[in-house]
């Protein structure tokens, strides 16, 4: 599968803190990772407003670099792979099925996309648009045993269908999601976004949800929900109050340059007016 390349690598590159493109190493790929999932914010303005979400990598360069917006995962995956590839990166796009939240053993739509990196004849899964629990560091894929990353712990179960990713909160080992390493093309990558973008049963068309990482903590937005999860200690919570604080709130704590559209601030508006769980993150 011939994949496109990035147009803007010397901005993206700057986005990230880096003057010069890195070495591919495993310690680029970690820097990377964790320097990604702090710089974009995962947010679904776009889908809220009721505009299709473009996902060829032209568009979501656009966006993310020269907008002033995040993504979700077609979106960031899809650009994170194109600056892995232009990097030298031996890497390829695989996808998987959310099961957060859901109960043991649920198997839900093929609607979540990911990175698999191979360094040194090891094999790595890499995400950097998974929401309020995206993995802030590359994971072994052939191990099975807990991996530290600058945030939760994290461990990879294989089993026939292919492996489960956990992540360990508050002392429970709980399912993210279930992958494997089929061959995607372009098209497996537009119906999964077809359907998290349109469909009426997709939570995406259903609530507002942003995450942004850094050094120790997390920030999530559900609806009006906002909260600063910080490692080793309590969460802070609060609601917001009306749709001005909620887009002030956006761009000073996500970094989003909220779009002026009338039909988004209608529909923020009706989301925040009740308490949700800011847990319930994607």
């Amino acid at each position: 599968m011939s994949e496109p390349r990035l147009t803007h690598l010397a901005l993206y590159l700057q986005h990230l803190d880096f003057d010069a493109p890195p070495a591919p190493t495993l310690e680029t790929l970690r820097q990377l990772q964790r320097r990604h999932t702090g710089a974009f914010a995962f947010e679904n303005l776009t889908t809220l407003s009721g505009e299709p979400v473009l996902i060829d990598l032209p568009s979501v360069e656009q966006k993310v670099l020269f907008d002033g917006r995040g993504g979700y995962c077609y979106e960031l995956n899809s650009l994170y792979l194109a600056l892995l590839q232009a990097l030298g990166f031996d890497a390829r796009g695989i996808s998987g099925r959310v099961v957060m939240g859901q109960p043991e053993g649920a198997w839900t739509a093929r609607t979540h996309r990911l990175s698999l990196v191979t360094l040194d004849g090891v094999r790595y899964i890499t995400d950097v648009g998974f929401g309020g629990m995206v993995p802030t560091a590359p994971l072994i894929l052939d191990c099975a045993t807990e991996q530290l990353t600058p945030h939760e712990p994290y461990r990879i179960e294989r089993h026939d269908d292919g492996y489960t990713l956990r992540a360990k909160v508050a002392g429970e080992w709980k399912a993210m999601y279930i992958f494997d390493l089929q061959r995607q093309e372009d098209i497996d990558y537009a119906v999964g976004n077809w359907y998290v973008s349109t469909h009426s049963e997709s939570s995406f068309r259903k609530q507002l949800m942003v995450a942004r990482t850094g050094e120790g903590w997390r920030r999530t937005l559900n609806n009006g929900s906002f909260a600063i999860h910080r490692v080793g200690s309590e969460s802070e919570r609060r609601q917001v109050a009306d749709v001005d604080e909620l887009v002030a709130l956006l761009e000073r704590e996500f970094g989003i340059r909220v779009p002026a559209h009338a039909g988004l601030k209608r529909v923020l508006e009706r989301l925040i007016e009740p308490v949700q769980d800011a847990d319930q993150m994607l």
